[in-house]
């Protein structure tokens, strides 16, 4: 299947976020958005009034009120009207849906945020309202539990074992050190069983946390940005609902939205895979054909800071920056949603020589 081509030229020309924090009892949604959308901002010297259009993705269910989200429209400054739209998903989503809304002419720049506020409440339950509501959702399994199901499969299969487990925690939290927004930085011992085979070690931190970008179109990118992060292809798909059909050690909705985003056409030097437990990144490598030679979460991924609602932003914003820096020339952006790699988005960065 030949890969969907973009009929306009969309980058990503800024990216911000903030530091990732175990508690911010301190801090509203409002209090811990607004910093990062003015440092994005601030880095491209564009004002809200500038902005043709704006997603956002968050979730009722962490702020534990309905339409929750449209109090952070008061750190965007929603007067005079805007064009928004919000996702009741991470912000990696929020982002597609810009990118769409550029691709149609509807728009030539677009601001994208995610944040979320994992402390106040038990994220392990709160994660069960996303499962079958008939079936599963009743008997409560939690998110590390059905990772552990999917990481246990993994060994029983012959994919991986607890020691290469071991070895992706360490490498992703040691990357981490180099990142100052990171909520877990350098490697540490794995610690005990959380559920087996997974450990405190192969389990993301929970914290709060949130990130934005701004997307423009064309010129309008080069003139906001010196190398713009290209967006070549992106695409989005999901595995069936009931964990019991799926095959737990791969990922064909991965594979697929790989494909249709032209992750395949040419080696990408940079991966930022959205895998908040080990196993997952056995599973994301497979799906995505990556090998020795891809630099696998230079920022630390989820391991090291997993906001839920804006770590599969995060990922696309980091490898952006990279581009951005000259650090790399081809990258590949992972999000995921949903146990066990449910949901998957699949991004193609490019900068320009």
């Amino acid at each position: 299947m030949a890969p969907t081509s973009p009929a306009r030229d969309v980058a990503i020309v800024a990216f911000a976020q903030s530091d990732h924090r175990r508690r911010t009892d301190e801090l509203s949604e409002v209090e811990l958005l607004m910093p990062v959308l003015h440092q994005v901002l601030d880095a491209t010297g564009l004002k809200t009034s500038d902005i043709g259009f704006t997603c956002s993705g968050s979730s009722d269910y962490l702020a534990g009120r309905a339409f929750s989200f449209t109090m952070a429209l008061d750190g965007v400054g929603a007067w005079p009207p805007i064009s928004e739209s919000h996702v009741e998903m991470d912000g990696a989503w929020a982002l597609y849906e810009a990118w769409v809304k550029i691709l149609t002419g509807e728009a030539d720049t677009a601001l994208v945020y995610g944040y979320g506020k994992s402390s106040p409440g038990e994220v392990r339950d709160v994660l069960t309202r996303q499962l079958d509501p008939y079936y599963v959702a009743p008997l409560w399994p939690d998110s590390v539990s059905l990772a552990a199901l999917q990481a246990q499969a993994l060994i029983d299969g012959g994919d991986t074992d607890e020691p290469a487990l071991a070895a992706i925690a360490a490498r992703s939290r040691d990357a981490a050190s180099s990142n100052s927004h990171a909520q877990v930085r350098g490697s540490r011992p794995q610690g005990e069983y959380v559920v087996r085979p997974l450990r405190t070690g192969d389990c993301p931190p929970v914290g709060d946390g949130a990130a934005a970008v701004i997307l423009a179109a064309g010129e309008r990118a080069r003139e906001l940005c010196a190398r713009p992060a290209w967006i070549r292809g992106m695409d989005h798909r999901i595995e069936a609902h009931s964990l019991g059909v799926r095959d737990l050690t791969d990922s064909p909705s991965t594979r697929l939205a790989a494909e249709r985003a032209g992750v395949f056409e040419r080696p990408v030097d940079t991966a930022e895979l959205h895998a908040p437990f080990t196993s997952q990144e056995v599973v994301l490598r497979k799906a995505l054909r990556l090998g020795d030679a891809v630099a696998v979460n230079p920022s630390g991924g989820a391991l090291a800071a997993n906001p839920v609602m804006a770590a599969g932003l995060v990922r696309l914003g980091e490898a952006a920056a990279r581009i951005h820096r000259g650090e790399s020339d081809r990258a590949l952006a992972h999000a995921t949603s949903g146990p066990c790699l449910q949901q998957n988005l699949v991004a193609v960065l490019e900068g320009e020589s």
